[in-house]
């Protein structure tokens, strides 16, 4: 059943479209091989794209070469020019990746070089069977450019496919599915059924080329979609082999081309994302195109996604973020509908609290002269000075936070668990159930950097190896600068405490704004943290990516994963030390005011007598908010300009002739590039607001309804930068969320245990608690501010904390549970102080541990493998050696037959 409002599940099993071509075509293009010259073969291309699976072809049908004998290449002129893009010259070989490089001087020796790299690099290409074509500088756009053209044959698209493991249509799905009452229900969310139209469902198994009859080719030319075709290219240029200039020292792969001979490296779009018409009236023209319409579009903001197009168009990597990113989006809404409600019992109760009222009102709590905020300068204050921030910390601390936040834990485990759960529907659904064990193939840097063998137990193979002293070594430098960066950042923290340890000192010695210094300082070193953070991220992933290069990890999930622990946890400390700092020791290490503690000569801050949890979420919402919008801009913004900047020269080229439409790989070219870690940033922009949501959710309980406002934007943004900004990525495959499940699980423990402490010793319900039972005679709140106010004599000031002026007062109230001067335990805490300490004590270990146990009972009632997913599985499985007893029976049948043959 389809869930949440941005989501399209995938169906149950890999889709494959397919399109018709003519006899004529499909032969050429069976048995096509490099030319040996420019010749022209005489032939439309095949329909590509989603347009192959409509009812009728939205453009055009170009006549076959059978059906009028004068047909030749002036008749393509009727086609689309993105049709022709997609091809080499002769209208029949797909174009599967495209490298472009610029030529320099020819007679410096670095040319040389290049030129000698690419020559041989090149012939490499050939030697795997490549067929490679060339779009000189001469036509091209900036007259600089050249391209090169790579398409790979049926035999080589088989043999790696083989190679690769793919997993590719065996027999077409047969189990029986059975709607739900709901699904028969209206849906609004529900893409038009028009326009994204089912695909047909099939059981998989990996291709073996001796068993090809068996699997489901219907179209050869369709038989691998563009995204595996791209994948299988890049795996042959990414081991494809050339010598360093001068020696005979071998290298290979486009990674350490690209940027010196090459200067890019890419797989096509399939044309245009925009049309003159309709997508509801003419159907897509491409894949792009409906990706554009139905996924990139603000206006769809409130739709399912499109997930196997996605996946289909980009890859599985990227397919299973958006996936990820629906589901998590989905999850919000029940927590943000809860966040607000909370929020709006704040709003609803504020007027009727008893300790906000005692502060407001004239002659009750809010006449007691408060301690000055800081030494000398600062005068004394009433506590009714402090109404409207008294107020304001009472929406987000109240009787709904303690609910809200036990729902957020609860909620945090139930993410997990579905999350789990949907993962395996989507290993299932995408055949990458056992990617990483079967499927993952080597790095290229690893198999390069390593020169140790030795034979794999596994399939007798020889390999690189790492032995474990080198590892250990590697591991060891990695960890000891990570730590140093640890501590850099919390210098760094450190330094911003201290910027508020002096600075409230001089807002508060401004008569003007003294009543606003604890805000204005909050809100000013947020800012400076947020500085902070954004300049060592610049500084840390550099490192990071060394580090990890260091660590010469196997696979690319496994470089992958190392990158990202070290990334996190930097950024954890980076984004969340000041955050612990406010939630847990501020206010708890000042001291009392006959004993005021220093930092750095600079008395410690203290809390305003409303708590700190107002401080926190001003802290909260400056980073949350303040990370996002910068990596908006980021993401959208500047990929936007860039592209802008670069289609210069081709605006230019049409300036001066009106007729010139740039080729498809010409407008790729000129498109800002996909980083490679771009996933990454993707995944970590919302994993911590993900600890942002859980960890400090008891401090501010609109924090989910801000995370889904801006997740539902994100989606749209990172689709449309995806579809219309970024060059096509390479289709990569993936098995799961990777290292961040793990991550995710630890945020959630962690954030049970945050929010237990903010409710236990951040915010005041529980001291308001033990003061209702124990103190309080009609057991409500009346009284509360005073009792929670401790008494103190300004002649026990030591000198450097005396103020100047002191406007005959002889006392002052801070907030503190402490024994007043005239009593024999003068200011030592009281009995109270004990009870509320055990109080708090008590309630963490309370409330950790019905979570910890509502939690197994969860994860015990909710099972990893939906059942139907199961049965599908032993289906499937049951298919696959039905296949293999059918190809041996066939194999044994043509045996005998040539030996009666031969008889």
């Amino acid at each position: 059943m389809k869930t949440g409002i941005n989501e399209l599940r995938p169906g149950v099993k890999k889709k494959i479209k397919e399109e018709k071509m003519t006899d004529v075509n499909q032969s050429l293009i069976a048995n096509a091989v490099a030319p040996a010259s420019d010749e022209i073969i005489p032939a439309r291309p095949p329909p590509i794209g989603f347009e192959a699976l409509q009812g009728d072809e939205i453009l055009p049908p170009l006549p076959r070469a059978e059906e009028s004998e004068a047909y030749n290449l002036d008749q393509e002129a009727n086609a689309p020019l993105y049709r022709k893009s997609q091809y080499f010259d002769d209208g029949i070989r797909k174009i599967d990746y495209v490298l472009a490089y610029e030529d320099g001087k020819e007679t410096s020796h670095e040319e040389q070089k290049k030129q000698q790299r690419r020559k041989r690099f090149e012939e490499s290409l050939r030697n795997q069977d490549l067929q490679l074509e060339y779009s000189k500088k001469d036509v091209s756009f900036d007259r600089k450019t050249n391209f090169i053209k790579i398409h790979a044959p049926w035999p080589v698209l088989c043999q790696y496919a083989e190679i690769l493991k793919m997993k590719m249509p065996l027999a077409e799905n047969d189990m029986e599915e059975f709607d739900s009452c709901w699904s028969k229900c209206p849906n609004p969310f529900e893409l038009d059924s028009d326009v994204v139209k089912p695909d047909p469902n099939y059981f998989t198994a990996p291709f073996n080329r001796e068993r090809m009859e068996q699997f489901h080719i219907k179209n050869r030319d369709t038989f691998f979609t563009d995204a595996q075709r791209s994948r299988i290219v890049y795996e042959i240029l990414s081991r494809a082999e050339f010598e360093d200039f001068g020696t005979e020292r071998k290298k290979f792969g486009i990674k350490r081309l690209q940027g010196n001979a090459y200067i890019a490296a890419f797989p096509l779009h399939e044309g245009p994302y925009q049309s003159d018409h309709s997508i509801y009236a003419s159907g897509p023209i491409n894949d792009r195109h409906l990706l554009y319409e139905m996924w990139a579009r603000p206006k769809m903001w409130y739709k399912y996604q499109p997930l196997d197009i996605i996946r289909k168009y980009f890859g599985e990597k990227i397919g299973i973020y958006f996936s990820w990113l629906a589901f998590y989006t989905n999850m919000l809404i029940p927590a943000a509908i809860v966040g607000l409600a909370a929020f709006l019992y704040g709003i609803f109760t504020m007027m009727t609290d008893v300790p906000t009222t005692e502060i407001c009102e004239p002659n009750k709590a809010g006449d007691l002269i408060m301690c000055p905020l800081c030494d000398e300068f600062c005068d004394y204050w009433q506590l009714k000075s402090s109404c409207n921030y008294s107020r304001a910390s009472y929406l987000f601390d109240n009787a709904a936070t303690v609910f809200f936040a036990g729902f957020m834990s609860l909620w945090s485990v139930f993410f997990i668990e579905f999350w789990k759960r949907r993962q395996k529907e989507i290993e299932y659904d995408w055949d990458v159930s056992n990617f990483e064990d079967e499927e993952e193939t080597i790095r290229p840097e690893f198999e390069a950097t390593v020169t140790r063998k030795r034979i794999n137990p596994i399939n007798k193979t020889e390999e690189p190896y790492v032995p474990f002293w080198s590892k250990l070594i590697r591991y060891s430098t990695a960890a000891v600068v990570i730590l140093f960066m640890l501590c850099l950042v919390i210098g760094a923290v450190i330094g911003v405490i201290v910027y508020r340890i002096v600075i409230i000192a001089v807002f508060a010695k401004q008569k003007v704004i003294s009543q606003r210094a604890p805000l204005l300082t909050t809100a000013t070193a947020s800012l400076l943290n947020l500085i902070a953070i954004l300049i060592l991220n610049w500084i840390y992933k550099k490192l990071a990516c060394a580090l990890t290069n260091l660590e010469q990890h196997r696979t690319q999930t496994e470089w992958e994963d190392g990158f990202t622990l070290k990334m996190f946890l930097f950024q954890f400390v980076n984004y969340y030390s000041s955050i612990f700092y406010i939630a847990f020791l501020k206010g708890r290490l000042s001291g009392s005011p006959n004993d005021y503690k220093y930092l750095n000569n600079e008395r410690l801050e203290e809390c305003h007598p409303s708590g700190c949890l107002i401080e926190l979420c001003i802290q909260l919402g400056v980073v949350m908010v303040g990370k996002q919008a910068f990596n908006n801009f980021v993401e959208l913004l500047l990929p936007k300009i860039l592209n802008w900047f670069q289609s210069r020269t081709i605006r230019d080229a049409q300036k001066h002739d009106h007729n010139r439409v740039p080729k498809q790989w010409e407008s790729d070219y000129v498109m800002t590039e996909l980083q490679p870690l771009g996933l990454f940033y993707e995944y970590l922009e919302m994993v911590l607001q993900f600890g942002f949501v859980t960890i400090f959710v008891a401090a501010f309980p609109l924090a989910p309804l801000f995370a889904l406002i801006n997740n539902i934007i994100e989606i749209r943004l990172d689709a449309y930068k995806f579809v219309t900004q970024l060059r096509r990525p390479l289709a990569a495959r993936a098995q799961d969320i990777g290292v961040w499940y793990g991550i995710l699980k630890s945020i959630c423990i962690i954030a049970v245990i945050s929010n237990a402490f903010i409710i236990a010793v951040t915010s005041d319900f529980i001291p308001k608690l033990v003061y209702k039972l124990e103190k309080s005679p009609r057991h409500d709140l009346t009284g509360y501010v005073n009792f929670s106010l401790s008494v103190f004599d300004i002649k026990d000031f030591p000198n450097r904390s005396r103020p100047l002026i002191h406007e005959n007062i002889t006392e002052c109230r801070y907030r503190d549970y402490r024994y007043p001067p005239t009593s024999p335990y003068k200011y030592q805490y009281t009995i109270m102080f004990w009870h509320i300490l055990t109080a708090r004590m008590a309630f963490v270990i309370v409330f950790e541990n019905c979570i910890v146990l509502l939690a197994w009972f969860i994860a015990y009632l909710i099972p990893d493998i939906p059942h139907g997913v199961k049965i599908q599985i032993l289906r499937e499985n049951y298919l696959v050696k039905e296949a293999l007893f059918r190809a041996e029976a066939t194999k044994r049948a043509k045996a005998k037959a040539e030996e009666t043959k031969q008889d």
